[in-house]
């Protein structure tokens, strides 16, 4: 297939292209470089430099004739939404509207969108499943689940004279190799790794106390290409989590114990807690295990190890 990766500079998205490369595929990309890195895209893809938000960067891309989207552009810091809310609307959910209208305009049979665990806000229900009421409380989440519903509504218009075929992926902690790991608004784990490299304090926000459902990134990107493949994902949404639930207090001393420090033993602080974070987070992914038969399959233990050699690995190259 044709495959259009927005967001193929940046963590999850060069992975997948990665993969859609490998698969045979031929892959577009197109980012900004606000979040990723041109040199992270794999040779083989057609690289543009480009921004959702601007329509005219994404036209010349759609009118190759695409097969399928995968669109995983965004802005991706809940701290920096609150900053600048605007900025936050206009990329995730105004650039995610860009995209839609490009794939009715140039009848791109399939879009598979990046969608977040944020969208739940604080649940009543843990492990939380996709029939769980969507109520974000983060500005971050509000974008993620207005943009995707523009794409779901978009999908079920009765004037469209095409097959438009849409999944959502909600997203849960995605970690793993090629995480940033001098970002403090990204990923929290590469931000405790980032620290234990540089022998810094790790900060913790709020009493350590909230959990995260951290799902390795090679099981992300099996769960996008086998959303890609399956007729049964059209019209879906999904949960793609590890299904097991980790306080932050616990990570911290999990990575801290990779480094080989005895627990108890690395200068571990604690900050006031931040805006908009969930407190009890972990994804039921039993929708994802009956209907596309995917199962992630990387304990954390084992991500973690592997994930913290390649991030030592990289810094001492």
């Amino acid at each position: 297939m044709r495959i259009l990766v927005t967001g193929g500079a940046g963590f999850i998205g060069s992975h997948l292209t990665r993969r859609l490369l490998a698969d045979g595929h031929e892959v577009h990309v197109i980012d900004n470089e606000s979040n990723g890195l041109r040199t992270a895209v794999p040779a083989g893809a057609h690289f543009v430099h480009g921004d959702v938000t601007r329509p005219q960067d994404l036209e010349p891309v759609f009118a190759k004739k695409l097969d399928a989207v995968c669109h995983l552009a965004g802005q991706v810091s809940i701290i920096r939404a609150f900053a600048n809310p605007v900025g936050d609307l206009r990329t995730n959910t105004e650039g995610t509207v860009n995209v839609v209208q490009q794939c009715v305009k140039h009848r791109v049979p399939r879009l598979i969108y990046a969608s977040s665990m944020t969208a739940y806000g604080d649940c009543e229900q843990v492990p939380t499943p996709e029939s769980e009421p969507c109520k974000p409380d983060s500005y971050y989440g509000i974008t993620k689940f207005a943009a995707e519903r523009y794409v779901h509504s978009t999908a079920i218009r009765p004037d469209l004279d095409f097959d438009f075929r849409v999944t959502s992926l909600r997203m849960f902690s995605v970690y793993g190799p090629g995480q940033a790991l001098d970002n403090p608004y990204q990923g929290v784990l590469g931000i405790f790794i980032g620290r234990l490299i540089r022998k810094e304090p790790i900060i913790i926000f709020g009493d350590g106390q909230q959990t995260r459902d951290f799902v390795y990134i090679g099981d992300i990107v099996e769960g996008w290409v086998t959303a890609l493949k399956s007729d049964k994902a059209a019209g879906g949404i999904f949960n793609l989590g590890s299904g097991r639930s980790t306080s932050i207090n616990d990570l911290a001393s999990y990575a801290a114990g990779a480094f080989g420090h005895k627990p108890g033993a690395y200068d571990i602080r604690h900050a006031p807690a931040r805006p908009g974070e969930q407190r009890r987070v972990q994804a039921d992914i039993s929708h994802a295990r009956a209907v596309l038969g995917w199962e992630p399959r990387t304990p954390l233990e084992n991500g973690l190890a592997e994930t913290v050699r390649q991030g030592r690995a990289g810094t001492s190259s």
